[in-house]
């Protein structure tokens, strides 16, 4: 059981995250408020939190005026709030067990900041692609991160860059894509094409889908089950509602009741992992973790 969407967390504590660096803004802003956060997914039955470096790339950092250290330390930073939610959570008896912690890395139009992470169209080589993921992964790999999480990916040629970068890291990880329909990610390529970049991968245990609108994800968990490529399938979807790039805002109503329902779908299919993305919140996960300890065989 993952967590949900920061985001929509962080502007229901009346936050503006119409910033380059998103979340992440607020990580210095107001530390407090992600610790907040978190301990409201936590006590909704999350297993599982995810850093606020989504969209916080080294060169962003720098760019916001962050000096090489402060632009290191930043990553390590994140991972110490979720560290801190976790401590008051156990303190105060919400949970029983130590959840994990994944340290988000977002896909190189997270760092643009102008909505191509819903397209894939970035036009740059695979020499800047690498270059752009390899540091920030290598600062991950050595914090206390559980797990390494390569969220969003919308492109066969990121997937198959991360798919080389991360053979060299030593801390497991998880691959989802952003995808367009029931079969494609949002550049062309199909499920299946970046799926096999990933078969006998050391260090990538799970592949999956996120921030992809709800109703396409029984059709590509079916995809990745059928590939046989034997890794664990994480889902973790947005609400279904659109994002407006310009404005750094959502357009549509999400359908919160529906979601719980949603997800016996979804691990019917093959679903392993389940939480959710972009305007799913505490509600949501508590209603998924109510699903699963009243139905323990799906």
């Amino acid at each position: 059981m993952l967590d949900g969407g920061l985001s929509n967390v962080l502007e229901e504590q009346g936050y503006d995250l119409n910033h380059p660096l998103w979340t992440a803004h607020i990580q210095r802003k107001a530390p407090e408020a992600l610790r907040l956060a978190y301990l409201k997914y936590l006590r909704a039955g999350a297993h599982c939190l995810t850093t606020s470096t989504y969209q916080a790339a080294l060169t962003g950092l720098r760019k916001a005026g962050f000096s090489e250290e402060e632009a290191r330390d930043f990553f390590r930073e994140s991972i110490q709030i979720a560290q801190e939610a976790i401590e008051q959570a156990v303190t105060e008896g919400s949970i029983q067990n130590k959840p994990l912690i994944a340290a988000s890395v977002g896909p190189y139009g997270a760092y643009l900041a102008d909505g191509s992470e819903y397209t894939g169209n970035y036009g740059v080589s695979d020499e800047e692609l690498r270059d752009f993921h390899f540091e920030r992964l290598m600062i991950m790999d050595s914090s206390f991160a559980d797990i390494l999480a390569c969220e969003t990916i919308p492109s066969a040629q990121e997937a198959r860059i991360l798919a080389q970068l991360l053979v060299e890291v030593n801390t497991p990880a998880w691959v989802s894509f952003s995808c367009k329909d029931e079969a494609h990610l949002h550049d062309g390529s199909t499920m299946e094409e970046v799926v096999s970049y990933f078969e006998g991968h050391p260090k990538v245990f799970a592949i999956g889908i996120n921030c992809t609108h709800p109703q396409y994800l029984v059709g590509l968990i079916t995809r990745i089950r059928d590939t046989g490529i034997g890794k664990k399938i994480i889902v973790y979807p947005n609400s279904g509602e659109a994002y407006h790039a310009a404005t750094k805002t959502w357009i549509g109503t999400s359908e919160p009741n529906y979601f719980a329902e949603m997800t016996k779908e979804w691990l019917k299919s093959g679903a392993n992992i389940i939480g959710g993305c972009c305007r799913i919140g505490p509600q949501h996960i508590k209603g998924i973790a109510k699903l699963i300890s009243d139905n323990p065989r799906l």
